[in-house]
């Protein structure tokens, strides 16, 4: 209470140092808006369009399942909605289908030996909040692959014929919390929380140094860049680093939603994973924390998909390449690096489907989302088309069999990534809500690690003992 009354002191002194005519700019900036406001007519807003995709798995419950995942942390709660996709349900754990996993986040556990023919192709949509376009992308593809839109020039036997062995996981919005800050109001919000910010304020009064440190201040919330808060090269600042685009957050995984999104990935096992934005057109392969992408036949195999898909799709107008090395910024901390690097996703890729380079840096809307119906549809449709190229041509590009053949030591996670991923892929198996308590999972990787100390430490007591024995019965031999 006292931290609060502070800063609400420090506000009130700073807006009473203001000039009594910038207020009067302030109200006539109000008046005429600079930027382009959501158009209602052609995006859904968050909670119609999980309607509409729960609707849909109620009228195809041949072909779709939905479940919610929440969690929390501290107070703060999100949740994440998972639809999957298989052409006969009760077929979903055969392990001779090729598993596709379209989310916006979705994980598998990866079991070195074991024989995975699925091909999964993990997609991440409205992991920004200000990225609409993205989540209408995952409710095209899902109504196609539910037979109720196509594609044109799209034949049904042939869309049939692709989707035979292959299971789909998608995940329309993985950043629910956010994406209700951009609907309220603040459009060019890109992180999670629920969070009162003092945007409006610093824009309307365009302050380089009062304000500067109060810039986006969260009073209640989160204000995390979730596509930073993985582990892989989690923290590191460049010389350019925005805390408000590109808050880390305290910790690796601190955040609900990138909790839920490791565990999916570690339990699913995906052999590929797109993480969908916008703001460019672009194609993107690892890494994203350094300017190269990663060596050997793998990465040849993933720029020629790309090729194929920027030749056929993006008609030649997209960027390929490492997202480092390409967008002229490193990123740390992304899903896309955390994908191949520790999940060993063989294809990991993180596609950009639209950007208007001619908006302002404040007309956020404009920047990252089609406006008019005519691109609207060009968007959904180019991107939905070069999706199913890819759940066509994924399984011929990937030896699925091969996943199986690689070394054990490079398929290892950590006993804590284990646990996470091994329970909630119980619970999602089963089909109930079991409650997974912190301090229970805590006592458990502590419990596991005494034992396996204390196994060590009992096996060389042993060894000791047999060497000290060995060595009295040798001199008790006479010569």
């Amino acid at each position: 209470m006292g931290g609060s009354f502070l800063l609400f002191s420090y506000l009130l002194s700073v807006f009473a140092s203001l000039p009594s005519f910038t207020v009067v700019k302030a109200d006539s900036d109000l008046t005429r808006p600079s930027f382009t406001p959501i158009n209602r007519d052609l995006y859904h807003s968050s909670d119609d369009l999980i309607e509409q995709i729960k609707s849909l798995v109620h009228r195809h419950p041949d072909k779709l399942t939905v479940e919610t995942i929440k969690a929390g942390n501290k107070g703060y709660t999100s949740e994440i909605t998972v639809v999957t996709y298989c052409q006969s349900r009760k077929e979903t754990d055969d392990k001779s289908k090729f598993r596709i996993l379209l989310l916006i986040y979705d994980l598998r556990l990866v079991i070195a030996g074991v024989l995975d023919r699925l091909f999964i192709v993990f997609q991440s949509f409205g992991q920004h909040g200000r990225e609409l376009i993205t989540s209408e992308l995952a409710l095209q593809i899902l109504s196609i692959l539910s037979e109720e839109q196509f594609l044109p020039k799209m034949d049904r036997a042939s869309l049939n014929g692709t989707l035979e062995n292959v299971v789909i996981k998608v995940v329309p919005m993985e950043n629910l919390n956010g994406r209700k800050l951009v609907e309220a109001g603040n459009l060019c919000e890109r992180r999670n929380g629920n969070s009162i910010y003092l945007s409006t304020i610093y824009n309307i009064y365009d302050l380089d140094k009062k304000l500067k440190d109060l810039n986006w201040v969260s009073l209640a919330g989160r204000g995390v860049d979730l596509n930073r808060n993985w582990s892989v090269d989690w923290g590191k600042k460049e010389k350019d680093y925005d805390p408000y685009e590109e808050n880390p957050g305290i910790a690796p995984f601190s955040e609900p939603e990138t909790q839920i999104m490791r565990k999916i990935a570690i339990s699913f096992d995906p052999h590929i994973w797109v993480n969908v934005h916008s703001g460019m057109e672009a194609l993107f392969m690892p890494y994203d924390h350094k300017n190269r992408t990663p060596d050997g036949l793998p990465s040849q195999r993933m720029r020629l998909l790309l090729e194929e898909l920027n030749n056929v799709h993006c008609h030649k107008r997209c960027m390929i390449g490492s997202g480092g090395g390409s967008v002229g910024y490193l990123a740390h901390g992304t899903a896309t690096d955390y994908m191949h690097d520790v999940v060993r996703v063989p294809m990991s890729f993180t596609f950009e489907i639209y950007g208007d380079n001619t908006a302002t840096l404040k007309d956020c809307f404009k920047m990252f989302n089609p406006v008019d119906h005519t691109t609207f549809k060009r968007v959904l449709n180019d991107w939905s088309a070069a999706f199913f190229t890819i759940f066509k041509l994924g399984p011929h590009q990937i030896d699925v069999h091969s996943k199986a053949a690689v070394s054990s030591m490079d398929k290892w996670v950590s006993i804590d990534e284990y646990f996470d991923g091994y329970l909630m892929g119980r619970r999602n198996r089963y089909g109930k809500k079991m409650e997974v308590l912190e301090v229970g999972m805590q006592e458990i990787r502590t419990y596991f690690r005494l034992f396996l100390l204390s196994s060590v430490l009992l096996l060389f007591m042993f060894c000791s003992r047999i060497s000290k024995t060995g060595r009295q019965i040798v001199s008790a031999i006479p010569i």
